[in-house]
């Protein structure tokens, strides 16, 4: 289903988005205080308009309430990124996502309304400190403050050995969701599924528990 998206700052982080969400085929309206950015995707985003977002009557003539998804991904401005989700919220906009620039940040955005919080420069830097560590772990989502969900590659450590053998669940407390071998993936991985080097493990659960997996079983 085709929806409506809205980035409100087009720096590094929000021109991203604009971009991914064009190539999905989305309907993306793009907003920026600078010219020269909104030239610079005026054919990339399906309207591009130079606006200030912190402004509730300019929102509203966008047509900001028929957009399905707001992102506000505004850089170093804190307050204008407040002030914006402050009137995304009193517009009532279905879900608003927003980029905070640190703890603080974070805290306020919740208080007034936003439906997510990210940290894209904190989670890539998780990301990126995790693959350094070992080329075995693959990708890393925070799902919460402590819980997490990891792609790891089978190593040597794992290599010929069942869900059995490793006992995951019982030993570390994470949980096995799915097994990726070649081009399929097993969702409902059997306990007696023998791992081959290089399949990937899709596994879950609190950061202190994938932590203990990790040095015990992945990391060389």
């Amino acid at each position: 289903m085709k929806r409506d998206y809205a980035v409100i700052g087009l720096g590094r982080f929000g021109g991203s988005i604009c971009q991914e969400l064009n190539q999905e085929g989305m309907q993306v309206l793009a907003i920026d205080k600078d010219e020269d950015k909104i030239n610079e995707f005026k054919n990339i985003a399906s309207h591009a308009v130079m606006a200030d977002s912190t402004d509730e009557a300019t929102l509203r003539e966008l047509g900001i309430k028929n957009i399905d998804h707001v992102i506000v991904a505004i850089g170093d401005n804190i307050q204008a990124s407040i002030l914006t989700t402050v009137v995304l919220t009193d517009l009532n906009i279905k879900k608003i996502t927003v980029k905070a620039q640190n703890d603080y940040h974070e805290k306020i955005l919740n208080r007034i309304g936003a439906h997510q919080v990210v940290h894209p420069e904190r989670d890539m830097g998780k990301r990126i400190a995790r693959n350094i560590i070992s080329n075995n772990i693959l990708d890393y989502l925070e799902l919460s403050d402590d819980h997490s969900i990891v792609e790891v590659k089978v190593g040597e450590r794992m290599r010929g050995k069942t869900l059995v053998d490793l006992d995951i669940r019982a030993n570390y407390g994470c949980n096995v969701v799915a097994i990726k071998q070649e081009k399929d993936i097993n969702v409902s991985p059997a306990a007696d599924d023998v791992l081959e080097e290089g399949d990937i493990l899709i596994i879950i659960g609190s950061d202190k528990d994938i932590s203990r997996f990790e040095k015990n079983l992945v990391i060389d």
